[in-house]
């Protein structure tokens, strides 16, 4: 048996693990580099040779675990890639966006460099096209919870719902090299227990290898209570005061929780007739999703749905999908709420909604999410002053909060609880997803606390067992 450690390792996204058994080869997740100090990997070919891989196995369709995908089938990927049905439809629509982003970014940086007369560091072209994308998803192959799939000679794997976002899976491999068997789970992204719309992430009671994700392995979430109650008091007193409330959110995930949310608080009266607005033709598309894989949803959400009611949808709504209609939420006779992509105001229709409505002191720019340091979304955060916005600078006068509770990760607290599920330690476990401070205080928990053997292991590390 043979891992090799491509990314992920020591940071948090670029998820990519090769694993060798009896001269198969696979890929577990094929994720995009999204911090700036690791941009570079995004452009440099795969480790080892794509053609040789004979599968490559998706936990999720975040674009720090499939963003690659598209890189990998022009240096001659040929072969099947599975994930859940939902991922598979959710990736599709993540990597076109992808693709699009890209196209502009490109042009934007050809010009302005020209401008300048400089070149930047990367090439001139995006990562890969939308074409690239549709060659791409036609390797997709979809796989059921818990229906084992053989992928290669002497590896079975077995995909449960890991809770983090729809379709969202771990992996078991099931490993057979002579007359030796052994298990090995890789997690993916861990969700959150007792979340609206998804199921609990699934428990083992044991393996005999684990790669397993710290990304919060030093901390708890906040508890400033139930989601719920922080959402309507933000709301209430701002369409009190007369003003908007904007949510940057991101497409997939939540801002399909959010309208969980606003669906329950709608039902009891609390808008009062103010409309919610998702200004984001990809979370409509998402939204969409939800509803064809009502099969990945908890007990009560399938409930709700059977009684002939979609819970995310409710008077008052409005989805938006054209440039046209995103501008004429800007001259409603009343005030509303307005979700828009994307999440840490970086880019798209949530920075036209900044700029009219962040300077007017009745209104409420509400965060849902993490803020990267030197995003927009964390200079409001953090209390800037004033801010840029489309080149121009805009004083911060709106009221500006965050509702704690919606993040799709396990924290310190679930993890030490999804490990307590082991009736015995596994041989040895790896840790990924994670800052080095979070995944030193993982590493700690399970050396100190429990006596497992556990590594950190380097990007680029092979370790042969």
């Amino acid at each position: 048996m043979e891992l090799r450690f491509l990314g992920a390792n020591r940071q948090v996204t670029g998820s990519r693990t090769y694993v060798c058994v009896a001269g198969s080869k696979i890929l577990i997740d094929c994720g995009m580099f999204q911090e700036r100090d690791f941009l570079d990997r995004n452009w440099e070919r795969m480790p080892v040779p794509a053609h040789r891989l004979e599968a490559v196995l998706l936990t999720h369709a975040h674009l720090d675990h499939c963003g690659l995908l598209p890189r990998l089938v022009e240096e001659g990927f040929r072969g099947p890639i599975y994930a859940t049905s939902a991922t598979c439809d959710l990736a599709e629509i993540v990597l076109q966006d992808s693709a699009e982003i890209q196209l502009e970014d490109t042009a934007y940086k050809r010009q302005r460099h020209h401008r300048e007369g400089r070149h930047g560091p990367h090439p001139e072209i995006p990562l890969y096209t939308p074409a690239e994308v549709r060659r791409t998803v036609k390797h997709f192959r979809p796989v059921r919870y818990g229906e084992p799939i053989s992928v290669a000679e002497g590896i079975t794997a077995v995909f449960h719902d890991a809770g983090h976002i729809l379709g969202s899976a771990m992996i078991e491999l099931q490993l057979q090299e002579a007359d030796r068997k052994e298990r090995m789970i890789f997690t993916g992204d861990i969700g959150q227990w007792d979340k609206p719309i998804l199921r609990d992430p699934t428990s083992f009671a044991e393996a005999d290898y684990l790669v397993m994700e710290a990304t919060y392995g030093n901390r708890d979430h906040p508890n400033l209570g139930p989601v719920e109650e922080q959402l309507r008091r933000v709301v209430s007193q701002t369409l009190a005061r007369g003003g908007n409330v904007i949510i940057p959110a991101f497409a997939v995930e939540r801002t399909q929780e959010l309208l969980y949310y606003f669906q329950r608080l709608a039902s009891e009266g609390l808008l009062d007739g103010a409309p919610v607005a998702v200004d984001s033709p990809m979370a409509v598309e998402v939204s969409e999703v939800y509803r064809r894989h009502q099969e990945d949803f908890d007990a009560e959400m399938q409930a709700l749905s059977a009684g002939g009611r979609w819970p995310l949808d409710f008077p008052g709504l409005l989805q938006t999908r054209t440039r046209e209609e995103s501008k004429a939420l800007n001259h409603l006779d009343r005030p509303a709420v307005i979700i828009a992509t994307s999440g840490m105001c970086t880019a798209g229709r949530i920075k036209h909604h900044l700029a009219h409505n962040i300077s007017r002191p009745e209104c409420t720019i509400l965060f849902t999410s993490y803020q990267a340091p030197g995003t927009l979304g964390r200079q409001i955060l953090d209390g800037q002053p004033e801010v840029r916005i489309h080149g121009r600078f805009y004083p911060v006068l709106a009221q500006i909060e965050q509702i704690h509770g919606l993040s799709g990760h396990a924290d310190r607290g679930a993890l030490h609880r999804w490990l307590s599920s082991f009736q015995r330690a596994p041989k040895r476990v790896w840790l990924y997803h994670a800052e080095v401070p979070a995944a030193e205080a993982m590493l700690n928990y399970l050396r100190n606390d429990l006596g497992w053997e556990a590594e950190l292991p380097e990007y680029g590390r092979t370790v042969v067992g």
